[in-house]
Parts: C-alpha cells; sequence; structure tokens
C-alpha cells in the first residue's frame, strides 16, 4: 500500500483488527523483515508497518532527517491514516527504538501532543545508546580527522572534488557507505544522539528482547534500558544476534505474545 505523507510516497503494510500496533524498522531496513512478527501479531492487533523514507519503497527525503524529524513523521503518519485512534502500541527494532524512545519520553514529559497515548512498548535489539569507543576506534577517528583536515587544507578538493567523500567511505561504516548523502547525513545525526538521558521519562510497560549474541547493540545496551526504564523487563534470546526476530522467530513471537496477549 501507499500513502503520501509531507510530499513523500511511503509504502506501508497493513494488516489485522484490533488495538493499533506499529512496527517501526532499523536503519538500512525495511518493512518485509518483519513479516514473521506481522503475520503473528496481526492474530489479536492491528499492525501497520511503514518503510520510513530513505527505506525500502519509500522515498528518500529531499533533505537530511535527524532522529526528531522520523519521529515528527511518524506522528503524522499516524495523523493522516489513523486520526481515530487514541491509544498506539509501538515495536521498534534497532533505529526504530530510537525513535520510539525518543516518542515516548516526550510524550511523558509533556512536549509532545500527539493526540493518542502509548499503553504498551516493544523495543528489540534498540538503538539509543552511544557506545563508548575502544582504542583501536579512536585511532581511527584521529587518522580520519588528519586526512579530512589535509585534504580540506591542501586544495585537494579543486582536484579531485570527491575527495572527502572518498575518505568517508574509507572510514565510515558499512551502513556509511551504502547510503546517499542525505541519508549519510541522516545517520550521522541519529547515531550522535544519545537517548539515555530520556529513558527515565519512558514510564509505559516496555518489553525489551534482545540476542546475546548482538554485536551492533550489544546486550549491555539492553540491560542500560532495564535499569533506567522504570516500567521494564528484559528478555533475552540466547544464539540470536542484531536481527533476533530473523534469527529466532518461534522465540521471538513467544515472547512477544506473552506480553501482548496472543496465544501461539
Amino acid at each position: 500500500m501507499n500513502v503520501n505523507i509531507n510530499g513523500l510516497n511511503i509504502n506501508y503494510i497493513d494488516e489485522g483488527t484490533g488495538p493499533l500496533l506499529v512496527m517501526l524498522h532499523g536503519w538500512g531496513s525495511n518493512i518485509d523483515l518483519f513479516a514473521g512478527v506481522i503475520n503473528f501479531a496481526k492474530r489479536g492487533y492491528h499492525v501497520v508497518a511503514m518503510d520510513m523514507p530513505g527505506f525500502g519503497k519509500s522515498d528518500e527525503p529531499k533533505e537530511p532527517m535527524s532522529v526528531e524529524d522520523f519521529m515528527n513523521f511518524v506522528i503524522d503518519f499516524i495523523k493522516v491514516l489513523y486520526p481515530d485512534d487514541k491509544e498506539v502500541i509501538f515495536l521498534g527494532h534497532s533505529m526504530g527504538g530510537r525513535i520510539i524512545i525518543k516518542l515516548a519520553s516526550g510524550i511523558n514529559e509533556g512536549k509532545l501532543s500527539p493526540r493518542f497515548t502509548i499503553p504498551k512498548i516493544i523495543l528489540t535489539d534498540s538503538a539509543g545508546v552511544i557506545p563508548v569507543k575502544t582504542k583501536a576506534q579512536l585511532k581511527r577517528s584521529k587518522r580520519y580527522k588528519f586526512y579530512k583536515n589535509f585534504i580540506t587544507k591542501s586544495g585537494l578538493l579543486k582536484l579531485d572534488p570527491k575527495a572527502l567523500d572518498k575518505l568517508q567511505k574509507k572510514f565510515g561504516s558499512a551502513d556509511y557507505a551504502a547510503a546517499s548523502p542525505v541519508m549519510r547525513k541522516s545517520l550521522v545525526m541519529a547515531v550522535n544522539e544519545d537517548m539515555v538521558p530520556s529513558m527515565p521519562s519512558v514510564t509505559q510497560p516496555v518489553l525489551l528482547i534482545w540476542g546475546d549474541k548482538d554485536t551492533a547493540t550489544p546486550l549491555s545496551d539492553g540491560q542500560k534500558m532495564e535499569e533506567l526504564m522504570p516500567d521494564a523487563g528484559l528478555a533475552v534470546i540466547e544464539g540470536a544476534g542484531h536481527y533476533s526476530f530473523l534469527d529466532n522467530l518461534y522465540v521471538y513471537n513467544k515472547i512477544l505474545g506473552s506480553f501482548l496477549g496472543i496465544k501461539n
């Protein structure tokens, strides 16, 4: 299905009946990866998932988007398509979780009035904790800054206008290298926003589902969220990585079903 939100053509899935459950995917991902979770959750819920701007089959934004921009886009999406829903349960993976943390904390602190409340939250291998850089990462960052400074001050850009872009691709992550210029700037803004200060304001019941082999957002991130969010509980899936719902869909859905009251 497709809808135009703020001038962008957005691809989304709408299945099932019941309370509204909105799923937000992670960076570099899309709604197709949620298929197994959607098929399960739609037994008792009205499940909606969209390809966020710049991902999947949705249009890329014309300007870089911050976490707050993505959050506001989600609010606008719900207001356009589901204006009569007064409660929205959110499930987010990775970057989607970061957006949900910002949204929930803003509502609870009275900074946002989106015309709906959030009764429950599910965060899966969620982003939001800025990792402490290792010595190797600090050294790599120092090298990047040195070369960037050299390129910008030496006049090399006049000879090779793409020199800085090449440097960023070499030193950046795989997600960064694969992204367009607009989405790269969006990624930089996202990963540099620490959601830890907002976590105590997420007072809803929160289910944290984590793979113990997750290296992108390690289990320690989930443990920190459980500690900081007043009503959070952590469920760990052994042997699963960053995409715990793909690595062990059966166990994931068992945990999710227990939290949402869906019979397996």
